[in-house]
């Protein structure tokens, strides 16, 4: 579930792709955040970090990110990662990291996807900081931040979303948008992960997740209509009200049936 207020622990190290493959390499099933931080120091994975860097990315970054519900989605990567392409799994690692990060979450659905819509070719550090201001007046932090801890947001915002491949590279204060559009995989993970967490199949439609891949309610009604034909569902819709007949009844199911396909 997504903080109904901004933190700074996207500092723990933005979209920590590679840091989370090796800490998802060495986590087990009831490891806690302390276990796993004790269990990375003594593995040699990470000769070049500071034993304070790595508290901080183990229970700033992984831990709100991917053990929540009892390491869910920890379980989940592990047992999907050979059957993932480099794409999906970069694009489940943004899912959870924008579920963690309120602040990432309305950068990309404020700025970036308006920026897209628009016909803007980039997003500038600006456009964070403008979001982030607007956000300490409207009370969506614990207390005001300061002009630092604006700047030094700002600048990871963007740089998060080109982790992700939503904007380019390198340390720039404007950054070109790339494309950036679900993956069909992906899609369907997300679909059965708000199925299983008990949202109703129109509720599902209409959920806020899809925003963060650029998807409206119609968007998401016409890829669900072209899943369907893959066999992740059945799909009745007659005007306002659809239907869905699911193949998998729990997480645990999907995986293993994704797993095993």
């Amino acid at each position: 579930m997504t903080p109904e207020v901004y933190t700074t622990q996207l500092q723990a190290g933005l979209g920590l792709i590679e840091e989370t493959r090796k800490l998802l390499a060495i986590w087990s099933p009831g490891m806690s955040a302390p276990e796993l931080n004790r269990v990375a120091l003594e593995s040699g994975q990470f000769p070049n970090m500071t034993s304070r860097r790595l508290h901080n990315l183990v229970t700033e970054g992984f831990k709100p990110r991917f053990l929540l519900n009892h390491g869910a989605p920890a379980i989940m990567l592990q047992k999907l990662d050979a059957k993932l392409s480099r794409r999906e799994f970069n694009q489940l690692l943004f899912l959870y990291t924008c579920r963690a990060n309120l602040v990432l979450a309305d950068f990309v659905c404020q700025v970036y996807w308006a920026a897209y819509r628009s016909g803007r070719g980039t997003v500038e550090i600006e456009d964070a900081r403008r979001l982030i201001e607007q956000a300490n007046q409207a009370g969506k932090t614990f207390k005001p931040w300061s002009a630092e801890t604006v700047k030094r947001v700002s600048r990871y915002l963007p740089a998060c979303c080109a982790d992700f491949g939503l904007l380019e590279t390198g340390g720039k204060s404007i950054r070109k948008i790339l494309p950036f559009q679900i993956e069909s995989t992906v899609m369907g993970i997300l679909a059965y992960d708000l199925h299983c967490s008990g949202y109703g199949d129109n509720s599902i439609l209409s959920h806020s997740d899809w925003m963060l891949f650029g998807m409206a309610r119609g968007d998401v009604l016409n890829e669900f209509k072209r899943q369907a034909l893959k066999g992740w569902w059945i799909l009745q819709s007659a005007g306002d009200v659809t239907r869905i007949g699911w193949q998998y009844q729990t997480m645990e199911e999907m995986i293993h049936g994704l797993a095993q396909g």
